[in-house]
């Protein structure tokens, strides 16, 4: 574990030192969830509806990009390849991004939940749960983001698996849709995509006071899907890009 903390403090320092990345993780989400709130400033109730599932998929989709394009980064450059020549381990390697990753997607879903609930006005029944989903969203971002970062040579490759992986999430997730008034193949593929449950349990803490049952279902199903893009993620990973 001491390789593993000791790759994640020097992933945090090289965040720490790069001011677009930091802006990216902390402010961005927070700006897009302001620009979400006026542009249905006449219908205040539809933030109240939509945000919550938003503020979920905002520090997905930002985690994933920025994951999946340092990770990258990391290999063309050889940093991976010197990394691997130490008696660091594969998975203590990926591990210790994942940490560091994961507390700047933590850091990430708390501004933005704050931000969101007590400063933009966003009506939810229970603040804890939307907060807790946005995180573990953030999370599981960061994970997909280094699991996908294997398959990719270059930056730009890195960018292109966004549409791949992200956008039809995003469509088939029920925030646009109903997921069961979807045609049946649709409504299978979405029932195997992690952003599906986290919009139905973002959906259901708009309305319910607890975390109810349905709720811990979704929350196991996205920590089985975070611990199982880690796991493929150390499998998959490679020294340098051919």
């Amino acid at each position: 574990m001491t390789r593993t903390f000791a790759t994640a403090k020097r992933v945090l320092q090289q965040l720490s030192h790069d001011h677009r990345s930091l802006a990216l993780i902390v402010v961005l989400p927070s700006l897009l969830l302001l620009l979400f709130k006026y542009v249905f400033d006449g219908n205040p109730t539809t933030f109240s509806r939509i945000g919550p599932q938003m503020l979920g998929i905002f520090p997905f989709v930002i985690m994933f990009l920025l994951t999946s394009v340092t990770m990258v980064r990391e290999r063309t450059s050889g940093t991976l390849e010197r990394l691997l020549t130490t008696p660091l381990k594969r998975g203590e390697l990926i591990l210790g991004y994942g940490i560091a990753f994961g507390l700047a997607a933590l850091v990430q879903s708390l501004v933005s939940s704050v931000v969101a609930i007590w400063l933009l006005d966003m009506n939810v029944m229970t603040p804890w749960v939307v907060i807790l989903f946005a995180v573990v969203n953030a999370v599981l971002g960061t994970a997909l983001g280094l699991l996908m970062s294997a398959f990719a040579t270059t930056e730009f490759q890195a960018v292109q698996f966004m549409p791949l992986v992200v956008i039809p999430q995003i469509l088939l997730c029920g925030l646009i849709a109903p997921r069961e008034s979807m045609a049946q193949v649709l409504e299978w593929a979405s029932n195997v995509m992690p952003l599906s449950y986290a919009t139905d349990a973002l959906t259901l803490a708009i309305l319910t006071p607890s975390m109810s049952s349905d709720m811990w279902v979704d929350l196991a199903v996205l920590i089985g899907c975070f611990a199982a893009a880690i796991a493929l993620a150390s499998l998959t990973l490679r020294r340098r890009t051919a």
